[in-house]
């Protein structure tokens, strides 16, 4: 049965990016794929300087890169921060990337966001798809950014958009067919 973990690039309560991670978790369950759900509140490291290097590294980053390198799949729902991807996500990208063996070259990345504008996070999923492409992730490429977030979800948190729950159908298509070799 093939993996995945999700996370979300917001450890804020009540998060609309927590929400798609839900609703993503979901429907990876629902294709038969085993989720290992997680908060980055769980995984907490300080702002990332070469000079903590090697010996204060955080015992976060060697616990999160483990996970990144066991599972098939790794999907990220990451808000938008003044057009770009918000620190908690550029620092744990950055932490991470100093972990070796590389946690990004086995599993299948997705990426995805929510946010108030109707670019739904555009920008954001741009800047990360490309950061993690030049460190050896491999993404597939349905975006899955929608906005506004008012609308998006339903007073039960479930999806409401048609064309959102489309993208996400998709999505799971790339994730679950496409292949580093090892899934």
């Amino acid at each position: 049965m093939p993996t995945a973990l999700t996370l979300c690039g917001s450890i804020r309560s009540g998060s609309v990016n927590k929400k798609l991670q839900d609703a993503v978790d979901a429907k990876l369950r629902a294709a038969g794929v085993e989720v290992n759900s997680i908060s980055l509140k769980d995984f907490e490291m300080p702002i990332f300087n070469a000079d903590l290097e090697p010996d204060n590294v955080p015992e976060a980053a060697g616990r999160l890169a483990d996970l990144f390198r066991t599972h098939d799949i790794v999907f990220i729902a990451t808000p938008e921060y003044n057009g770009g991807l918000p620190p908690l996500v550029v620092n744990t990208i950055a932490w991470l990337s100093r972990q070796k063996p590389s946690p990004f070259r086995h599993a299948v990345f997705g990426i995805g966001g929510v946010s108030s504008g109707r670019y739904g996070t555009t920008w954001a999923q741009s800047h990360l798809r490309d950061s993690l492409s030049k460190i050896g992730a491999l993404v597939v490429p349905t975006l899955l950014g929608t906005g506004p977030d008012t609308s998006v979800f339903d007073a039960d948190g479930a999806v409401a958009e048609t064309g959102v729950n489309a993208k996400i159908d998709q999505m799971l298509k790339e994730l679950t067919h496409f292949s580093r070799g090892g899934i």
